[in-house]
């Protein structure tokens, strides 16, 4: 028996091949195939060329010669051609008869054929769709004699389990007697896709039987990759909101609102982060940055000094010396030298009206004080990003807030979304006209910050590519 060179185990499904050109539907017109009133069988043992027409029935004149395989009887100017479907038949018994197959075109079924397991797995090729295992007759009180000895009856199925875990990716027939039901039945427990009983075989059955196998195993293939998908997803989604921060504002008069879109599709962490807590001395922090890049890294760096920043600050840190610690954390985490973050951190008073702001290369903040259009806060006392120099210094600026106030810290997200088709960004100005507007509607909280978001999604002409995260703090 020739032996195909062996390929990577991977199942060529029917529906992953091309469309069935007419080279094919004229190999499908040769004499034997359904419906031309001419059935042959073979021999196991025979070679796996000899599927053709026995040398008894001639071809008739310009039909294909059955020596040839597809590929040689292509005419001039065709391409490659689907050859259909092929069954690997493991068997101990050379003289098994197996009638010829016919795949869902007319075109005939490949036949190669295994003694044992070894030439099966050389045999195994890329293109074996099916494998049919011609289970050896059971001698008779052979399950009791199993049972009686101590050893499972199920050990008598052991030679499919090992076709099993060789071929992962294929449809697997078992072939048996009718006295052998119950084995049968188990076969399809254990993981083969049918079975079929020698007495009742022909070549319609067989046929029906390979097709209906190959089918469901690419329909069983298909519903794990799904579920598979699935569970990784719903895995991601749990572990990316678990990251995502609970603000800590017990015994505070202050009202918090966030609003979260990371830029990368599918995901719910990007590479911006915010956090909010309260300190037992009554001052409430709050903190917004955005690591450059939109990758799952940004997103764990971002996550990162998240909660490195919460750490150092209920260790009493503030200002210029936790941002210089922040850094040391970024530099220690970050994938290579390039990668920065911007910081906006306010930590704001007791009684809630003045607050603490330091800049780190971060868009200021706004603030929209009682009666007062909203204004963003000076900009020019912040220092470089974290993770540029080795060396520098955030300077904490006094800002007074007043009773009443409503503040807003955003990263640049938000700001840099194109203003209709040109090339024009919304910008600070452009954002603080609308966060006006829809302040002026009446709305708060988290409509308010729902509101701007879509409105600057619309005008960018669609979803906006950078991450987007929106931090909005109350006093009444």
């Amino acid at each position: 028996m020739p032996v195909p060179v062996p390929h990577q185990r991977s199942v060529v499904l029917p529906h992953q091949a091309g469309p069935v050109d007419d080279a094919c539907a004229d190999a499908a017109q040769v004499a034997g195939a359904p419906g031309a009133g001419h059935t042959t069988a073979r021999h196991v043992g025979a070679p796996a060329t000899a599927v053709g027409r026995p040398s008894d029935h001639p071809a008739p004149q310009g039909s294909p010669d059955p020596g040839q395989t597809a590929d040689e009887r292509v005419p001039a100017g065709h391409g490659p051609v689907h050859q259909g479907l092929t069954l690997l038949l493991i068997g101990e018994n050379p003289n098994s008869h197996v009638p010829d197959m016919w795949d869902w075109a007319g075109r005939k079924v490949r036949l190669r054929t295994a003694r044992n397991l070894t030439e099966a797995e050389r045999l195994l090729t890329d293109d074996v769709h099916c494998i049919l295992l011609d289970l050896p007759p059971r001698e008779p009180g052979d399950r009791t004699e199993r049972a009686a000895g101590g050893g499972a009856p199920d050990d008598e199925l052991g030679m499919l389990r090992d076709v099993l875990r060789m071929a992962t990716s294929h449809a697997v027939l078992v072939l048996t007697y009718e006295t052998d039901a119950e084995r049968a039945a188990d076969a399809v427990r254990v993981g083969a896709q049918d079975y079929l009983f020698r007495d009742e075989l022909d070549g319609a059955v067989l046929s029906r039987a390979v097709r209906y196998a190959v089918e469901r195993k690419r329909a069983d293939l298909a519903q794990r990759q799904l579920t598979e998908s699935r569970m990784l997803a719903q895995e991601n989604a749990r572990l990316e909101r678990g990251l995502l921060p609970t603000p800590l504002l017990d015994g505070s008069n202050l009202r918090f609102a966030a609003c979260y879109r990371p830029g990368r599709s599918r995901a719910l962490l990007g590479g911006d982060f915010y956090d909010t807590v309260r300190t037992p001395d009554g001052t409430v922090h709050a903190m917004i940055g955005d690591v450059c890049g939109h990758g799952p890294d940004e997103a764990a760096l971002g996550v990162e000094l998240r909660i490195a920043w919460r750490a150092l600050t209920f260790a009493g840190l503030s200002g210029d010396e936790l941002l210089a610690t922040l850094q040391k954390v970024l530099e220690h985490e970050r994938a290579d030298d390039e990668i920065f973050a911007t910081l906006c951190t306010v930590d704001i008073s007791a009684d809630g009206r003045r607050a603490g702001l330091c800049l780190a290369g971060h868009p200021a903040p706004l603030l929209a004080q009682a009666g007062q259009r909203p204004q963003l806060l000076p900009y020019e006392f912040g220092g470089p990003a974290l993770g540029l120099l080795p060396n520098a210094r955030w300077p904490r600026r006094q800002v007074e807030l007043g009773g009443s106030w409503s503040l807003m810290m955003y990263t640049d997200g938000l700001i840099e979304g194109r203003i209709g088709q040109g090339n024009q960004r919304l910008g600070q100005e452009g954002m603080t006209e609308l966060v006006s507007r829809q302040m002026a509607a009446g709305l708060t909280g988290e409509e308010l910050l729902e509101a701007s978001v879509r409105e600057v999604r619309d005008l960018n002409g669609g979803e906006l590519t950078d991450d987007v995260a929106v931090l909005l703090l109350d006093r009444r």
